[in-house]
């Protein structure tokens, strides 16, 4: 079938075992790597209180949103994605998140997609966001384009055949013909999708990859705590914010992902390194 998808190429260079993989592995489900840490929040509460004190808001999603982008954009394995046994590079970097216009229980969440260069500076990025989230809570209107296209297969088409309908759409990805416009309204087709379950007051939890789509990487939030830290002689008490993360292992391996998740801790340890944009991302081999 077709190598080429409007949301990425087929990559010929690559190393054997990366080649057998998703053969071997044939779903996500079958892939899926699970991975807990935590981040100390002293660094990121002194640079939201820094960027405060100019009259800029941020919040930890604003901060781990913009780390993941620039990390994705030099380490370029992490937006690659499997499909039909190939393995894929992606142009640009995705990020999909729900949103909830309040936290009371009839409150209907609705998914935004959005996508970066991976150039952005963490403030080009958080207006981004802040546009978006206002856009979808207290500027809505209407339903968004992706709701739109979930109401249309939900309600619109019967019942018996909304599962041949999915499942054609599934066939339809799996060998690269799935329309453009479905593609980009669909959020499971992205870089990584990201949960804020500290919003909730809740810890995080490892959330699966979807079998729909392309996600490869979910990063959930989990709610800071005061825990126990050793600093020479003396114990102090360290707010934390534990994370899940569950990948897709089989568009890189291992290592790549550890030395990855140290640069990941690197930037989150020092925010106002993502204030200076990125001359250019780092590319995909062919």
């Amino acid at each position: 079938m077709l190598n080429q998808r409007p949301d990425g190429r087929a990559i010929q260079n690559l190393e054997p075992m990366q080649m057998i993989m998703p053969y071997v592995m044939k779903t996500r489900t079958d892939s899926m790597n699970m991975y807990e840490d935590t981040f100390v929040c002293d660094p990121m509460d002194a640079y939201i209180k820094e960027k405060a004190s100019e009259g800029i808001n941020l919040s930890y999603m604003h901060i781990i949103i913009a780390a993941i982008v620039r990390l994705i954009a030099l380490r370029p394995q992490l937006n690659r994605f499997c499909m039909n046994g190939k393995i894929y590079a992606r142009p640009k970097i995705w990020v999909s998140f729900v949103v909830h216009p309040t936290l009371r229980n009839e409150s209907v969440g609705t998914t935004i997609k959005l996508c970066f260069e991976g150039t952005e500076t963490i403030l080009e990025i958080a207006e981004t966001i802040n546009k978006a989230i206002e856009k979808e809570t207290v500027g809505r209107t209407g339903e968004n384009d992706t709701d739109k296209l979930l109401r249309t297969l939900m309600k619109k088409i019967p019942g018996p055949l909304i599962k041949l309908v999915v499942n054609t759409l599934l066939w339809m990805d799996k060998h690269n013909i799935l329309p453009k416009a479905i593609v980009e309204l669909s959020p499971f087709h992205t870089s990584f999708f990201i949960t804020n379950l500290k919003s909730l007051g809740i810890n995080h939890i490892y959330h699966h990859v979807y079998e729909f789509g392309t996600t490869g990487l979910f990063f959930a939030m989990g709610k800071e705590k005061q825990v126990a830290s050793v600093q020479g002689n003396t114990v102090i008490a360290q707010k934390e914010m534990g994370f899940g993360l569950v990948c897709d292992e089989r568009f890189c391996d291992g290592l790549y992902f550890a030395l990855s998740l140290r640069k990941l801790r690197r930037f989150m340890q020092n925010p106002s390194s993502l204030e200076k944009p990125l001359d250019k991302k780092i590319e995909d081999v062919d």
